[in-house]
């Protein structure tokens, strides 16, 4: 039995063990004794009561058990019940939260109780509110009944949640509300039965807010997702859609990653569109998969139900221009220097309506086999072997193998390199339906000879003050191929590169195996760099130009090979400052005596989300198909909260008739692609507002308008524009992250 003191006006300490201490518990370590079984401390001005039944506190009672705390005016110890009953001005922390309240009752034991008139903080996201009442289910789990939720700093915040029952669990790290409202400048935004979040930032299931936007194929566009967190490492996400001109589009995404594999499954099914009176749909699928240790299976699935998909669907503000679906698959099997790969692949056409767009071949299947070696007895090797069979409704369709082994000794020393090269390229065709006057069966064999070679100068220099590493690289680059006849053979993927400083050095100017280009041509490059004492690259200069010492025979129909020379181009990039970069590439006719490609572009970054890039872009090699356009994005601050975002990309030609470019934008002397926006950043929440015109085909364009307010801690109302942001900004920067301003 314990004995109390002689009761006086003295201040008294009482203590209470309702179990052995952790340290007094055999063969069991302190950092696996839970909460429940410390010991409780209690301490007050007075006492009364039975010592072995219920003990009675009065004046600054203070109660303490591991991380828990109650203070208040009274308080009951049941002993036999191992309860707390505690009254007036209480205040508790409890596993890091903070309660105040008119009246607290807790069991030592379970750590159930509740507390009335609460107001309360938690620890893990500074959410806090008040209520009619909070329950302790446990130790990790509480209903707030009657009661409120924000994670806003303010005694008054901007927005709250209003719930008739809010279950806050901590071990699910989870908030489940019912018969909630949501308030947002004391207006109320949102009500639902039923809505759950986040208690920080990690994934959880429910239905997310819903996401409203407007297009002007669609109409008014409301979305409600539900999300589904399977496991760490899988989720699913349903969002039924209403599109108000056509009707429901019921819509699934699946996504999953483990240590041997990883895949995101989008289907999107829209039955009876009230527009056209058809079922609509739309799929899209990838995977990576790595079994047994060298194995390795992919594939890539897209399908629509129609050509006009891309057009009546872009109601998302990231949605996709591709008009070529590809569907492929592969099986792959890595070995110590070599690679065998099987592939099927074909295509889905979504036409154009105004430019046709020609199918690509199918290739059902291909078997590619490669293999390479470096530096055997100062040799470096290569092989490659290509089996195909190409298929196409409409074409001449066959089979085709290509072999190209490649044999080289580089030499590479200090100062300089030298690599001769030897390579040959022999292919078989067997076609199905040849054309009039051309064999079934074709063959060819095709050597190549080239040397690369290069010389380093290195010198002390400065660059804009600082000091730096200047290099001189003069480069030449000889190869050497004979005319073969290749007008009878068949285009199964075939086209001519597109003609950049990097293809001045490949030995075939042609992309794909059906053409193999004669050679005896000369290129002459010059490269100069600048490089910091830690190594980064600041600045880079190149210039180069093949020439053509024979006439080139082997082309494509409607190409014209007449020329001595090619085109003169120069390319540069670097950093102005630590806040200005610039580029610019340049290819220049000299038989024209004009430029036929340029672009230069400028990027100025003086700051955490301050960026404003400035590119131009001009290529009149096509006259059939000539562009020039001007495209500026910027993120930047307007006012201490307030920040724009936009992009506008500008053609600036006027030629008619008005056909597609490269880019799939406008050639009418008008903007081809918009984005323009605003943010608002407070301390909890970020309003966000996005206009986008996005063109769709070559004489169609979707407007898009979204709205977007984020509740830091709970959740993202409306469409979510960050993704076209970060792809249409270079450089942008969400406004609620956390930057380095450190430069």
């Amino acid at each position: 039995m314990i004995r109390f003191p002689a009761f006086s006006d003295s201040p008294v300490i009482f203590c209470v063990v309702t179990t052995t201490v952790a340290a007094a518990l055999p063969g069991v370590a302190a950092a696996q004794v839970s909460e429940r079984d410390l010991p409780v401390n209690i301490s007050a001005e007075r006492m009364t009561g039975r010592p072995d039944r219920e003990v009675q506190f009065d004046t600054n009672v203070e109660i303490i058990q591991g991380t828990t705390t109650i203070l208040g005016d009274h308080a009951t110890y049941n002993i036999l019940k191992d309860e707390v009953d505690a009254s007036g001005n209480i205040r508790m922390e409890r596993m890091g939260d903070h309660y105040t309240g008119e009246s607290v009752r807790l069991r030592i034991d379970s750590g159930e109780g509740f507390v009335t008139q609460p107001t309360y903080k938690l620890q893990k996201n500074n959410a806090h509110g008040t209520a009619e009442r909070i329950d302790f289910q446990s130790e990790d789990e509480a209903v707030v009944s009657n009661g409120t939720y924000s994670t806003c700093e303010s005694p008054d915040p901007d927005w709250y949640l209003k719930s008739s029952s809010l279950r806050l669990d901590r071990e699910r790290d989870t908030g489940f509300a019912s018969g909630t409202v949501v308030y947002f400048k004391g207006v109320p935004i949102l009500g639902t039965p039923a809505m759950s979040f986040p208690l920080s930032d990690e994934r959880k299931s429910g239905v997310l807010p819903p996401s409203i936007g407007s297009t002007n194929k669609g109409g008014l566009v409301v979305t409600v997702p539900y999300y589904f967190n399977i496991a760490p490492n899988r989720d699913l996400t349903l969002y039924p859609k209403i599109i108000s001109r056509r009707g429901v589009q019921l819509g699934a995404e699946g996504r999953y990653l483990g240590e041997t594999y990883k895949g995101d499954t989008r289907v999107e099914y829209m039955p009876g569109d009230r527009q056209t009176k058809t079922d609509r749909y739309a799929l899209s699928s990838i995977h990576t998969q790595t079994f047994a240790p060298a194995w390795t299976y992919n594939w890539n699935l897209n399908a629509a139900s129609d050509d006009q998909y891309p057009d009546d669907f872009a109601s998302t503000i990231t949605t996709s221009k591709q008009r070529l679906l590809n569907r492929a698959m592969s099986l792959a099997y890595n070995g110590p220097f070599w690679t065998a790969t099987l592939a099927a692949s074909n295509f889905q056409v979504l036409q154009d309506p105004l430019v046709p767009i020609s199918r690509p071949y199918d290739r059902l299947p291909q078997f590619v086999f490669s293999a390479a070696k470096q530096d055997v007895n100062g040799f470096d090797w290569s092989a490659v072997f290509d089996a195909t069979r190409f298929a196409h409704p409409t074409a001449v369709v066959g089979n085709r193998a290509v072999v190209i082994p490649k044999l080289s000794y580089p030499i590479i020393r200090p100062g300089f390199f030298i690599t001769p090269s030897v390579s040959l390229h022999a292919s078989s065709y067997a076609i199905d339906n040849p054309l009039p006057g051309t064999p079934r069966s074709l063959n060819r064999a095709v050597p190549t000879a080239s040397l690369d070679s290069g010389l380093i100068f290195e010198r002390e220099a400065s660059f804009l003050g600082k000091p730096v590493t200047q290099t001189l690289e003069p480069r030449l680059f000889y190869v050497y191929t004979p005319y073969r006849d290749q007008s009878l053979f068949p285009l199964f993927d075939t086209g001519l590169a597109d003609f950049n400083y990097g293809q001045l050095f490949s030995e075939n100017r042609f992309i794909g195996s059906d053409r193999v280009s004669d050679a005896n041509q000369l290129t002459a490059a010059l490269v100069s760099r600048f490089i910091e004492p830690s190594g980064a690259e600041r600045a880079r200069l190149a210039i180069g130009q093949r020439y053509y010492l024979a006439d080139q025979k082997v082309t494509l129909p409607g190409v014209l090979n007449s020329q001595t020379r090619s085109d003169l181009l120069l390319t540069g990039s670097g950093r102005v400052s630590k806040e200005i970069s610039v580029d610019a590439n340049m290819q220049y006719s000299q038989s024209l005596r004009t430029m036929v490609r340029d672009n230069y572009g400028v990027r100025w970054q003086p700051g955490p989300m301050r960026v404003l890039n400035l590119q131009y872009r001009r290529d009149v090699s096509n006259l059939l198909s000539p562009l020039e356009q001007l495209d500026v994005s910027a993120q930047w601050p307007l006012t201490q909260r307030w920040y724009g975002v936009g992009r506008i990309n500008y053609s600036l030609r006027n030629d008619q008739p008005a056909v597609v470019n490269v880019n799939n934008s406008l050639r009418n002397g008008k903007v081809a692609e918009a984005l323009l926006g605003l943010e608002y950043k407070a301390d909890c929440w970020i309003f966000r507002v996005v206009a986008q015109r996005t063109p769709t085909a070559s004489n169609a364009a979707t407007t898009g308008f979204f709205i977007q307010l984020e509740l830091n801690g709970l959740s993202r109302i409306g469409s979510n524009p960050l993704d076209a942001l970060r792809q249409n900004i270079q450089g942008y920067q969400m406004i609620n992250q956390p930057t380095n301003t450190s430069r």
